[in-house]
């Protein structure tokens, strides 16, 4: 059985990303996922995370038969500004995954790195492999990074790695200046859940008070102002937005629609029935250099549903599923498409729905991993 030591950016609960859903389905692994570090001063700015400050020092979380759970130890600030800190901070973190390695019995197992950080950390492993697993373009986040900082480090990670893995083109034409083994995989839907929505009973539209829906992350990316006109255009409608804001975006100019329903994080496991309730979906990001890159979840969940998408012309990905989305150029072509997507007619509807949904299938995790590992193998990485 292969060692896996995942070292992600993202918690194992409560959202399932990318990382939950490549590590559940790698095959024939035993995994050591590693939840990313909070900073000392992270409580400061989101009380939520104080329990987090020593969380790293409790067993770890068997969350099935072959993969267990470990919070890492919390690190200094500012290690995206100054490299000299993220070299500190990553022998603490090299120190605590040998531990949890040694626990195991790991020897050299395969390391799988979702973040630039961790170019500082890998040299200090005994590993049979390195995958680096690229999901967004790192330096486009705003906060306390320097953005020369992250892409040196990302450069000094692709470069080390057996395999780069990138969500979208963008990313694969800058990882490929620096590695020679790059494969551009996006992100995938859990079908099998989200083809649940079809099996349910349609809801007939009502055009007057139509329901547009939208799941994910409320982050900077978003395009609100798509949002606030869809809620000024259809007043007896709703606006249901499925998610949890983030730190730092302010949604006050939203709340004042009484259309525009903030239902908050909902388990996975219930986003079926809700999106069910939907009349149209909507794929919304503003113009820029995350968002042309990005590679979002929500987009291919929408599709394996069936359920009419209309969507931005970012991020980049969309346009290749132009034949069942609604692709919208600026805000008053946005508005024209949600009407469109509200008369989809038979037969276009039902010839629509079901390519929408053959797509998803093509897209689904389990493809989507059995891809990668196909690579692998080819590429003598995987033994």
């Amino acid at each position: 059985m292969r060692q896996v030591v995942c070292i992600s950016t993202t918690n194992y609960y409560p959202i399932p990303t990318r990382k939950q859903n490549v590590m559940n389905r790698l095959s024939d692994a035993e995994i050591i996922y590693i939840d990313p570090p909070v900073t000392w001063i992270a409580p400061l700015k989101d009380k939520n995370t104080k329990e987090r400050l020593s969380k790293w020092k409790q067993p770890g979380e068997r969350v099935k038969d072959n993969v267990t759970v470990y919070a890492a130890p919390p690190v200094l600030p500012f290690f995206n500004k100054y490299r000299w800190i993220n070299r500190i901070n990553q022998k603490r973190q090299a120190r605590f995954i040998r531990q949890k390695m040694k626990e195991h019995g790991f020897d050299h197992p395969y390391i799988w790195c979702y973040s630039p950080a961790s170019c500082d950390c890998v040299d200090l492993l005994e590993k049979q492999g390195l995958i680096y697993d690229c999901v967004d373009r790192h330096s486009a986040y705003k906060g306390m990074i320097t953005p020369e900082v992250v892409d040196r480090m990302e450069e000094d990670l692709a470069k080390k790695a057996d395999m780069v893995f990138c969500t979208a083109e963008g990313l694969r034409e800058t990882l490929e200046q620096y590695n020679d083994n790059v494969a551009m995989i996006p992100n995938g839907a859990a079908y099998e859940i989200f083809s649940q929505v079809a099996d349910g009973e349609e809801k007939p539209v009502d055009p007057e008070k139509p329901v547009f829906g939208f799941v994910g992350m409320l982050q900077e990316c978003i395009d609100y102002d798509c949002i606030e006109a869809l809620a000024k255009k259809y007043p007896q409608g709703e606006i249901r937005l499925i998610g949890r804001t983030l730190p730092g975006v302010d949604l006050r100019h939203l709340q004042q629609y009484s259309n525009i329903k903030f239902c908050g994080l909902v388990p996975q496991k219930e986003l079926p029935e809700l999106i069910r309730q939907f009349d149209v979906c909507l794929n919304v990001f503003k113009e820029g250099r995350l968002s042309k890159d990005v590679s979002p979840l929500k987009f291919y969940e929408y599709l394996a549903t069936g359920k009419p998408v209309v969507s931005t012309r970012e991020p980049l990905q969309v346009a290749d599923f132009a034949d069942v989305v609604h692709v919208a150029s600026g805000l008053e072509d946005f508005l024209s498409k949600c009407e469109d997507a509200l008369h989809e007619e038979e037969p276009q509807k039902s010839w629509a729905a079901e390519k929408r949904m053959e797509y998803g299938r093509r897209c689904s995790w389990d493809e989507r991993v059995r891809q990668m590992e196909a690579i692998l193998k080819e590429k003598g990485i995987f033994k």
